[in-house]
């Protein structure tokens, strides 16, 4: 068996980053830039008034000014502005010659053409300058996942079609003569198949395409067959028949069918037989049957696979360090990713840990990391957590 770490180590080694592609700014929120943009135009692109009001040459309580015309969004006012004069103008609008600064319509009385500029007014010129968001060329940088907020200032630039990566075709396979589809009725000994539902959210959130394969049942033959159905994919996940049972035929048929293997086993709970190599030209993760063993290992592996492949960089499932609300025993020989659930005192661990309960998966936000051997930890200890 090896580490966790080395685990992330080989199967980064295997992680081929995909290509770009160009997709339409309504399309690209939630995507990954590939490659920095630049911004096409200067934001403002012209010296614009901040507020509603008037714009004049100086500005002070007593003042009598007169309107010599109009100035909105979108429609420039084309004179210049002199001593005593003044231009009604609107938020947004290019700010005329010689304005020097915009009286808010509060600050003012007005009557027919003139103005009284009032004891009210305020601070500040109510200009914002040329350019003062950004300027043409400027630039986003490149990876990251683009925000709701990147859109905007996508748009703002200018940017129409945006260089994105492309999404990671991944086929999901569950294996096993025990499983039936969500709305089938299961044998008597028989069970549904969740474990690739789970992982298909996952793969979604992660900006993957995931694609769910017919269920492979407990025969060579029909393994190869739906592998054979994986052959556009980018990645290819099985889940269940990772072990060494006499009924766990992945590792053998996937190393008929040419996998190169780079390992198969890792030192940790739950999730030990857990495999991956390369298969043709798609990466192969291997995940356990139990539901929890796989969700947890799609949570450890697969989603940073995901990422390495989207060009985020080869970076473990992000850790922090948060006080225990209640004690925990020693750990075991292997690393231990724990169910638990954030709170305001702290990180409180499930007591049942059992790797076929979903439901304590489900109720869980968090998995707490307890290093090969940790000894006990007692309420108000600092332990890593991973956030699901």
């Amino acid at each position: 068996m090896i580490s966790v770490s080395e685990a992330l180590d080989r199967l980064f080694a295997l992680v081929t980053p995909l290509e770009a592609e160009e997709v339409p700014l309504q399309q690209a929120a939630g995507r990954v830039l590939a490659r920095p943009v630049t911004a096409q135009r200067d934001q403002p692109p012209f010296a614009a008034s901040a507020m509603d009001g008037y714009g004049v040459t100086e500005a002070a309580p007593g003042m009598r000014l007169r309107v010599i015309g109009e100035a909105a969004a979108g429609e420039r006012f084309t004179g210049s502005v002199g001593p005593g004069e003044a231009v009604r103008i609107f938020t947004g609008a290019p700010v005329p010659d010689g304005v020097k600064t915009v009286v808010i319509q509060e600050d003012v009385d007005r009557n027919g053409d003139e103005i009284l500029i009032t004891d009210r007014l305020g601070n500040g010129d109510n200009i914002r300058p040329y350019g003062n968001d950004f300027r043409a060329g400027e630039t986003v940088s490149a990876p990251r996942r683009l925000t709701p907020q990147d859109i905007a200032l996508l748009a703002a630039m200018n940017i129409a079609q945006v260089p994105v990566a492309r999404r990671p075709k991944v086929a999901l396979i569950s294996t096993g003569d025990e499983l039936v589809m969500p709305g089938e009725t299961p044998g008597p000994d028989q069970i549904i198949a969740s474990n690739t539902f789970g992982l298909y959210a996952l793969l979604q959130e992660l900006g993957a395409e995931p694609r769910l394969l017919p269920i492979a049942r407990d025969s060579e033959a029909s393994l190869q067959t739906v592998l054979g159905l994986a052959d556009d994919a980018d990645l290819v996940i099985t889940i269940g028949g990772a072990s060494v049972g006499d009924r766990d035929l992945v590792a053998k048929v996937a190393g008929d069918l040419g996998l190169e293997r780079a390992f198969h086993k890792v030192a940790m709970r739950p999730g030990k037989p857990l495999m991956s190599g390369r298969l043709g030209d798609a990466m192969m993760l291997g995940l356990p049957g139990n539901p929890v063993s796989a969700m947890v290992c799609g949570h450890i592996f697969m989603a940073p696979v995901i990422r390495a492949m989207l060009g985020l960089g080869s970076e473990p499932a992000p850790r922090e360090s948060l006080p225990l609300a209640r004690a925990i025993p020693a750990n075991g020989p292997r690393e231990h990713y724990m169910r638990a659930r954030l709170g305001t005192a702290g990180v409180s661990v499930f007591e049942r840990q059992d790797s076929s309960l979903l439901s304590v998966l489900g109720a869980a936000d968090a998995l707490v990391v307890r290093p090969p051997n940790d000894p006990a930890r007692a309420a108000g200890e600092l332990v890593e957590i991973v956030r699901i």
